[in-house]
């Protein structure tokens, strides 16, 4: 019976193969969502290994952090969009569990991260979360604490406040947007840990930035960023 029920899971993906999320290619026996070919050669920042990497001078000045880190460069049309794409839009959130992974063992080898208490994902509106099924970045967040040994606090930063979309916005618009969006529940379970905030993409960074000002109001809390992808 498991001889037969193999052949027909041949047969099956030889009909239907799995593909790659990022280039689209099949794939092969043992591979799971990324070939291997992009699992290593996906466009990979190693901005754990540079503390004064871009996404950490975008907040110079704005935020106090003690480390700032993005998993891939993202580029319009190119693989880490189709990847982004397919995890945010195609119900695939296997995708950010799979990434937060991968993210989190390169964190794994850099002091800062490895003394992360807490990981918060950026919320949705319960209106967004209500579409979508899935916050991506919560899904990001539970991959990274796999390998951070760090607890998800997933409902602690609440969005109460639905925003306009950020897609056409200019800097200064998005941050206008953001204003006062994002609240704290309970900042006494918050008090002198270290938070590592969690996106899937950063461009302005406008998001993460009022994110950040409410947790930086809790005494003693010590604060650092991190996303799949950065898009210049």
């Amino acid at each position: 019976m498991k001889l037969r029920e193999s052949h027909l899971a041949d047969f099956v993906s030889l009909l239907f193969p799995d593909l790659c999320v990022a280039c689209g290619e099949s794939l092969m026996v043992n591979e799971h969502l990324l070939c291997t070919d992009c699992r290593f050669n996906l466009p990979y920042t190693n901005f754990h290994l540079q503390p004064d990497n871009i996404v950490a001078q975008q907040f110079w000045g704005k935020l106090k952090l003690e480390g700032a880190y993005t998993l891939f460069y993202f580029s319009k049309g190119g693989k880490v969009q189709n990847l982004m794409h397919r995890f945010k839009y195609n119900g695939m959130k296997e995708i950010g569990n799979l990434l937060g992974n991968i993210a989190g063992a390169q964190l794994a080898k850099n002091e800062i991260f490895k003394s992360v208490d807490y990981i918060i994902p950026v919320p949705l509106h319960k209106k967004r979360l209500r579409q979508r099924g899935y916050n991506q970045s919560a899904c990001f967040a539970e991959g990274l604490a796999q390998q951070l040994n760090a607890a998800v606090e997933e409902h602690n930063l609440v969005r109460p406040t639905a925003t306009e979309t950020q897609t056409h916005k200019s800097r200064f618009e998005r941050f206008e947007n953001m204003q006062e969006v994002f609240m704290v529940l309970n900042q006494t379970k918050l008090k002198n840990k270290h938070v590592l905030l969690v996106d899937d993409v950063i461009t302005t960074g406008s998001t993460l930035e009022a994110c950040g000002a409410q947790l930086l109001k809790i005494e003693g809390l010590k604060l650092s960023v991190a996303t799949i992808a950065y898009a210049e």
